[in-house]
């Protein structure tokens, strides 16, 4: 079993050291490298995080460590130089060979164990996007897809078993409304006027489903249409179903396209009409978790940490979108699954407590229950907002933003930031094929990586380099910190991270390509150099498929 790359052993070996020399137990404070290269290659403040606890001088402390580190013999052949700097600062300059093993470590060991992730593999529900089948996926649903698809990504590649849901919202007051924006436009195709309610959908999609389903039935519903219009409850119920399923083939087909696809898609409507939001809120009822007052009937939320009660059903008996949330998630926390991920809206935060009072009220534990709430995305062009759709009417559509941008960009551009944070995408920058773009910048990266090895593919040599370049240095550490940054991105639920990795990985490479030849150099050199090549393009190339971007060969 490996005992951890030769950084990781340097880190153990100095926390070792400051337990013996301070009598304190360490901090996990990083071995990172400083601010200045002249400070050396890592630094360490580790001394002036003990000195309080072991009522000595940090500097003192750092000194005996630094005398401990040279005379460990498994350790001493890492090190160039330990010096003691200011205030009691560890600054260590690594050897040659410490370099050449952690490079080898990283090419034999690193994706997979990269992969092989920091916490017990588990059993993971995520659901995303989630949008209602009443118009096409637009750059809000695109922020969820390209967050919710990548996550699935990284948890999956850290060993937990994922399952992709998608909650289609099929029931209610807004399919009614899309039910009769198609009814609309399916009259008019006979000469009906029946003019688009005011809270109907509008844009082009409207009726082009309004034609398709004429296509596929004629003139079944002409004659209750032209007698009754919006009271035609049987006319309406069948536009707003079939138009709901034609809708959600082609919302699947755009997530699709934008390399995002799901396991299992659970209808709403499927447990209002197989009763299974009646025998939920029953259940609450009967658990004393529900009440009635002011003629509606009360979910007791504030029991569980909510702020106040929530209404399930109100006093006209309509049941209200808590009602089935109390059926979708009783259900989910019944399945087996360890955890259950929930990405939401911006406006979603006071969704938390009282899902998490449904899991509970089940008789389930509510940590199970991860809720991640997404932030607004904006379009930016020239400086300027970007102008809304002209097809679907208010929305830009993600099929437009593809079409504009490409699949990578948009991509990388909508992990690039946290997702708790609201952001704005700026198409001018994304659509640009230089090296201000990020993910070009990026994807560059790797086709240099692919265009070095294709001219050195057989380089080796029996004997390290006599010195290395500060560019291969910082390059290497850089290397040595993607499992954190992995890590870190699945732990936190944070995708970003490994954009922000990426990013940082691409600018250092660029300054080792124009700092470093690689071919026609003496075979240390270019042997060391070559393997080094080696872990950045199998890096990039590895993180850019967790964010569901390609890594181009040749650009």
């Amino acid at each position: 079993m490996s005992t951890g790359s030769p950084l990781e052993q340097l880190a153990a070996a100095l926390r070792r050291h400051a337990a013996d020399v301070s009598g304190a137990t360490p901090p996990d404070t990083p071995l990172a490298p400083p601010a200045e290269r002249e400070m050396g290659d890592v630094a360490s403040p580790i001394a002036m995080a003990l000195a309080r606890g072991a009522r000595r001088p940090p500097r003192e402390l750092a000194e005996e460590i630094a005398g401990a580190l040279e005379a460990d013999s498994a350790i001493s052949p890492m090190l160039d130089r330990v010096e003691v700097a200011g205030p009691g600062f560890l600054n260590l300059d690594l050897s040659v060979s410490f370099f050449a093993d952690l490079v080898h470590f990283m090419r034999i060991e690193g994706s997979g164990r990269a992969g092989g992730g920091t916490t017990e593999a588990k059993s993971i529900l995520l659901e995303y996007v989630s949008a209602n089948p009443t118009g096409p996926p637009h750059v809000g649903h695109a922020r969820h897809a390209a967050y919710g698809d990548s996550l699935a990504r990284i948890l999956g590649f850290a060993g937990h078993r994922v399952e992709r849901e998608y909650y289609v919202n099929d029931w209610g007051r807004q399919m009614r409304a899309f039910g009769a924006s198609i009814a609309s436009g399916y009259a008019a195709a006979a000469g009906i006027a029946l003019e688009l309610p005011e809270d109907g959908y509008r844009g082009d999609y409207v009726g082009e489903l309004a034609r398709a389903i004429r296509a596929e039935i004629g003139d079944r519903f002409d004659g209750v249409l032209a007698d009754r219009g919006f009271q035609a409850d049987e006319a309406l119920g069948f536009f707003a179903q079939r138009g709901g399923e034609l809708m959600l083939e082609r919302i699947t087909a755009d997530l699709a396209a934008f390399r995002t696809e799901f396991d299992t898609f659970f209808s709403e409507a499927s447990l209002h009409e197989g009763g299974t939001v009646a025998a939920g809120v029953a259940a609450l009822r009967d658990s004393g978790d529900a009440y009635e007052a002011d003629g509606a009937l009360w979910f007791r939320t504030s029991a569980y940490g909510d702020e106040k009660d929530r209404v399930l059903v109100r006093s006209d008996g309509d049941s209200t979108y808590l009602a089935a949330d109390v059926a979708y998630h009783l259900g989910k926390a019944a399945r087996d699954h360890d955890r259950l991920i929930d990405v939401l809206g911006a406006d979603h935060h006071g969704y938390i407590p009282r899902l998490k009072a449904v899991v509970a009220a089940g008789g389930h534990d509510p940590e199970r229950l991860e809720v991640q709430i997404m932030q607004l995305v904006s379009l930016v062009e020239h400086g300027e907002a970007a102008k809304m759709s002209k097809r679907a009417g208010t929305i830009v559509t993600l099929t437009e933003l593809l079409a504009d941008i490409g699949v990578d960009a948009a991509r990388f551009f909508l992990v690039q930031r946290s997702h708790d944070t609201a952001f704005d995408l700026d198409l001018d920058l994304a659509r640009e094929q230089s090296q201000e773009n990020p993910v070009y910048y990026v994807q560059y990266a790797h086709a240099r990586c692919c265009s070095i090895l294709a001219e050195v593919s057989d380089v080796a040599a029996d004997e390290l380099p006599s010195a290395l370049e500060d560019s291969e240095r910082a390059l290497a550490l850089r290397l040595a910190e993607w499992p954190t940054a992995l890590g870190e991105a699945e732990e936190r639920r944070a995708p970003h991270r490994v954009a922000s990795y990426l990013i940082d990985l691409a600018r250092n490479f660029h300054a080792f390509y124009h700092r470093c030849r690689v071919k026609d150099e003496p075979p240390p050199v270019a042997a060391f150099r070559a393997d080094l090549v080696r872990v950045v393009r199998d890096t990039v190339a590895l993180g850019l498929d967790l964010l569901g971007v390609r890594a181009p060969e040749r650009m």
